[in-house]
């Protein structure tokens, strides 16, 4: 029988080992490859093929629902399971937004949790009961059933959230430029044109509006800002 190949991207080693146990249990799953950032995963995703990707939102580099939409953009038949601390409407909407098909919070079982890859492997969706339901209210509420109701504000593309993230970590320029393997200049140029898009010229406060559009968790943030200050 052919198992399910799946790439696990946790960057918290203990929890990614126990899914591992937990999700490859009953044989037909196979955990191809570990990813501990959202830019491994990215490239891991390219690299092994998983059918599925089992991805936290909250990854360090760049974060699961960045990752999440490069990885469907460049690999449009790998599936991805968010798998999540937060269950939150804003997290639910924006994981819609980007195609993951599924979303768990880390309360489930492993039973679940395999059954969730199952179910994404067969090209349906799956998601914790509560969200489910919570989205189905949503789109009944909805008048031409579109769907999640949308908010207004600045859009990033890829690049300025990429880079908006990786400021909010602590990253100096040298850092960003090694990472995104582009020049420093680049990098001086490309941090310039986002400030001025957000109007927000300072570390702290690029740091509250990656919180406030879910780029970087609140708790990674506080740490930081704290550092800023």
């Amino acid at each position: 029988m052919k198992r399910i190949a799946v790439l696990l991207a946790e960057d918290h080693t203990i929890v990614r080992q126990g899914l591992r146990l937990l999700i490859e249990a009953d044989g037909d799953i196979e955990i191809v490859g570990e990813a501990k950032t959202g830019r491994e995963a990215v490239q891991m995703t390219g690299v092994l093929r998983p059918e599925i990707v089992v991805m936290d939102i909250a990854m360090p580099l760049l974060n699961g629902l960045e990752a999440t939409k490069q990885i469907l953009k460049a690999f449009p038949s790998t599936k991805v399971l968010i798998l999540s601390a937060h269950s939150d409407p804003e997290y639910v909407e924006q994981v819609v937004k980007v195609g993951a098909l599924g979303y768990l919070i880390k309360q489930s079982s492993g039973e679940v949790v395999a059954k969730a890859i199952r179910e994404l492997q067969k090209g349906k969706t799956f998601f914790t009961p509560s969200i489910a339901q919570r989205l189905q209210d949503e789109y009944q509420k909805s008048p031409d059933g579109v769907g999640l109701r949308k908010k207004s504000g600045i859009k990033l593309t890829s690049r300025e959230a990429e880079l908006l993230q990786l400021i909010a970590e602590g990253h100096v320029n040298k850092q960003i430029a090694s990472e995104l393997g582009i020049s420093i200049k680049t990098v001086e140029k490309h941090r310039q044109h986002l400030m001025g898009k957000l109007n927000i010229h300072e570390i702290a406060g690029l740091t509250r509006f990656a919180i406030a559009a879910g780029i970087i968790e609140s708790s990674v943030q506080s740490t930081i800002a704290r550092d800023a200050s």
